[in-house]
Formats: structure tokens, C-alpha cells, sequence
């Protein structure tokens, strides 16, 4: 995702087009958001140090009333249900003007001036594997159980990489970890494997996300599904990024309210 196109997004990670037809699973609207002052993507050297906290959002009506969110091109603002591949249990997200979907697991927005690449995306595609060194990391993409301790846990041991002090989180009715992941100290990237610092991928022979600037940071939350593990994150990649942008992408990253049928 690191200044590329949506082709070169599409072609740097497998797709799963097989959506759940687990409508049933949808039940109450009870859940928590999590909101910061600061809703910029921090940096991984400023560690969070405590779990957002709001109070729950009112009783609106029946989830089968949410559209579902389209796979690819511009949306309307609103809030969407999303079946995501892998993942037990489905989400909501709402959406301001201006975004795009992207595969269905994707959603992006330009910054004006820079048109034609999302600086700022959020993102839910399935992981399962996690290179020891960002680096050097061609046949070293080590598959990583499907606990979300495990995934957060070889993000922190990540070497060429650094991660904050992951924190426990709510995330509609489900429990799970947050922390932000950056690029360690003055590490060269075009002298890594294929010039890129490959972060995770689902496959075990190819790298899905990777940084290929110093500045791009990423927040990740890391939902148990019931022993099972969503990853979501918000990325920006095409700095410097117009700050209004930036906190704009973590409201749509905060939305996200993962559903159970209690």
C-alpha cells in the first residue's frame, strides 16, 4: 500500500471472495466506541498508555436495516455492515464523504493534493503471517496462531520495526489489543528484500502489507472473536497528509463495532 496504485494494492495480497452468510449472527446494537483528543495515527515512539473509554451509543433500530458495504468504488456517508472473509463475526463501520472500497476489505481516501493515490486507508484483510525481521523477510514469513496475543506479540518482536505497548480494548462486544506500528530508527528500505519492509501477509510466500517510506504508521486492533482473530488497522502512507485527513481516517477506524448475537 505504500504509494501504489489500486492494481498494485490488488496484487500484493490474495484474495478472499468468499463473503459470510452469517446475517444471523447479527443481533444487538449495544457496544462501546473508542474515541482519543487526538485522533491522528500516532507514533509508534509516543506509546498509549490507556484504553479509550465512551459510553455506549444509543439503541437505533435493527441491524438488517445497515447496508452491506460494496466492494469496490465510491460509497455514500453512512454506516455499512461488513461480512468480512475469516472472521466469526460481522462489523459496522460508518463512512464519511469522499471514500472508496476497495476488494471489499478496503477503504480509502485521496489526499487533495496528492489525487489519484489514498494517502489514508483502513483496512481488515486476513492475516496469518508475520516475518521475524521486516527486513529480510523472502521465505521467512512465519504463520502466527490464531490468538490475538499471539499476532500481537510478533508485531512487538518484529525486528525492523517498532510497536507500542498494546492495550486492551473493547470493540462493540467483543474484548482485543491496540498498538501502533511504525519503522525502527533509520532503517534502509531500499536495501530489504524487494526494496520494502514487509510487514504481514496472509501467504506464506508472498508479502501482503509492506512500507516503503520512512513515514508511514499504522494503529492496530486486534479483536477475539470468540478465540478466533480479526485484525483491523489505519494506515497513512503518502505524507505529508493534510491533518483534517488524518483524523478523519481515525473517526472511520473508531466506528468499527464488531456484533455478537447476545
Amino acid at each position: 500500500m505504500s504509494s501504489m496504485t489500486p492494481l498494485e494494492k490488488a496484487a500484493q495480497r490474495s484474495r478472499h471472495l468468499v463473503y459470510l452468510v452469517a446475517i444471523a449472527l447479527i443481533g444487538c446494537l449495544g457496544g462501546c466506541e473508542y474515541e482519543s483528543n487526538d485522533v491522528s495515527l500516532p507514533s509508534a515512539s509516543s506509546p498509549t498508555t490507556e484504553a479509550r473509554i465512551v459510553p455506549p451509543p444509543p439503541e437505533s433500530g435493527d441491524t438488517r436495516t445497515v447496508p452491506l458495504l460494496p466492494e469496490n468504488g465510491a460509497i455514500d456517508a453512512g454506516t455499512y455492515l461488513v461480512l468480512a472473509p475469516g472472521y466469526t463475526a460481522p462489523f459496522e463501520i460508518t463512512v464519511p464523504d469522499g471514500w472508496s472500497s476497495e476488494s471489499g476489505d478496503t477503504l480509502g481516501k485521496n489526499d487533495p493534493d496528492h489525487p489519484g493515490d489514498a494517502a489514508v486507508y483502513v483496512a481488515w484483510w486476513p492475516v496469518d503471517h508475520v516475518p521475524t525481521d521486516a527486513c529480510e523477510w523472502v521465505g521467512a514469513l512465519a504463520e502466527v496462531d490464531p490468538s490475538p496475543l499471539a499476532f500481537v506479540d510478533a508485531m512487538a518482536a518484529q525486528k525492523s520495526t517498532v510497536s507500542t505497548p498494546a492495550v486492551k480494548v473493547m470493540v462493540g462486544d467483543y474484548s482485543g489489543f491496540e498498538f501502533d506500528h511504525s519503522v525502527e530508527g533509520d532503517v534502509e528500505i531500499t536495501a530489504c528484500d524487494g526494496k520494502r519492509l514487509c510487514i504481514h501477509s496472509s501467504s506464506a510466500y508472498e508479502c501482503g502489507r509492506w512500507y516503503s517510506t520512512q513515514n508511514e504508521r499504522e494503529t492496530y486492533r486486534v479483536v477475539d472473536l470468540n478465540g478466533q482473530r480479526a485484525v483491523i488497522w489505519v494506515a497513512q502512507y503518502r505524507p505529508p497528509i493534510n491533518p483534517e485527513l488524518t483524523r478523519e481516517a481515525r473517526a472511520v477506524f473508531d466506528s468499527i463495532v464488531f456484533k455478537s448475537d447476545k
